[in-house]
């Protein structure tokens, strides 16, 4: 079976800003407060991840405004071709 050579980033969006102490859900993650009320988590992940992170949102009642996936090579690929 071949292994999948990229990892996923996903970006995800969401309506309002959290406070400081709801910020530890998403710890280990990059969260961005954008200056139109809207949050910004992204980071790299598998799939089980993402669920989880969709799951702490749909519990903090949170609104989601999008999700985006980007591939990006995994870099242990990258030295092998080199």
């Amino acid at each position: 079976m071949e292994t999948n050579k990229y990892s996923s980033m996903y970006q995800i969006c969401i309506k309002n800003h959290l406070d400081e102490r709801w910020m530890r859900h998403f710890e280990g993650l990059e969260v961005t407060r954008q200056p139109n009320g809207e949050m910004v988590i992204s980071g790299v992940m598998d799939q089980a991840a993402l669920h989880g992170i969709l799951n702490r949102i749909r519990d903090l009642r949170l609104e989601l405004i999008s999700l985006q996936r980007y591939e990006i090579e995994n870099e242990n690929e990258q030295r092998k071709s080199s």
